[in-house]
């Protein structure tokens, strides 16, 4: 599958140390290409789910000017973590046997603080749109998915967006709906230029980009428990959600707006 864009791979050589703190326990590891990486799991609860919608969320981030850690496909040998001394983390590193997705670990990153650090009308509305955008219920004050590093604001974790891929049910309604969640949006008190934010965002987000990064997602991840008849068909469905919530993006531009003027 060709694509403009392009996902490089390395091999895991290392398990370092588990980040117990997200749900679907990551952990930072090692590559062969002498980096250390934030490891998703495909074998964690969510699975390749998850790992579909961090390679989507964050490549669409990514497009907009966001600033994004490197993603990349971690490949995770059979034989890796047979010395593990931890069950649970033993058995997830076998579930994990495979293609697995991994950020560049942004060493000496702090978690954002709201309070702390102040951003920008421009930032912080383009932030609200790209999780008004993906459904993204996990970017509030309890869970920010934001870290400070080198002075810069940098978007980590969007597994928990696109949730309603999980079932698939209603999916079509749900890529015309507002958002509601996006009242609970850390971001959204800040979040003054949410219009001006839609129309730079509509431009950048293009069909054939919304196409040129669901192109970037593995066939194996899509084959597994699909409601879909094949990998192209389950591919082709993102892509029609996408593009259809970007034509009707007035839907939820209007409903973060006015959450923000309840707040305000």
């Amino acid at each position: 599958m060709s694509t403009e864009l392009e996902i490089r791979h390395v091999n895991v050589t290392r398990y370092v140390t588990p980040l117990r703190e997200g749900g679907s326990m990551p952990a930072i590891a090692e590559a062969d290409d002498g980096f250390l990486y934030v490891l998703k799991f495909r074998g964690a609860g969510q699975g390749r789910k998850a790992l579909i919608a961090e390679l989507v969320g964050g490549e669409i981030a990514r497009a907009l000017g966001l600033r994004v850690p490197e993603l990349v496909f971690a490949h995770l040998d059979a034989a890796f973590g047979r010395t593990e001394g931890d069950e649970e983390i033993q058995d997830l590193l076998k579930a994990s046997t495979g293609l697995n997705l991994a950020l560049h670990y942004l060493s000496g990153s702090v978690t954002f603080d709201p309070v702390a650090t102040k951003v920008d009308a421009p930032l912080a509305s383009m932030i609200v749109w790209l999780d008004a955008l993906l459904l993204n219920v996990d970017r509030t004050c309890r869970n920010t998915n934001m870290l400070s590093w080198n002075r810069e604001l940098w978007l980590i974790d969007h597994g928990a967006a696109l949730y309603f891929h999980h079932s698939w049910h209603n999916w079509e309604e749900k890529a015309t709906a507002a958002f509601a969640q996006i009242k609970d949006h850390v971001l959204l008190p800040a979040a003054a230029s949410l219009t001006e934010a839609d129309a730079i965002a509509r431009e950048k987000i293009t069909a054939g980009k919304i196409k040129e990064i669901v192109d970037l997602v593995p066939d194996e991840w899509l084959v597994e428990d699909s409601p879909f008849a094949d990998a192209a068909a389950h591919r082709a469905a993102y892509v029609k959600f996408l593009c259809t919530r970007i034509t009707h993006s007035a839907h939820f531009v209007n409903a973060a707006v006015n959450a923000r003027e309840a707040l305000i």
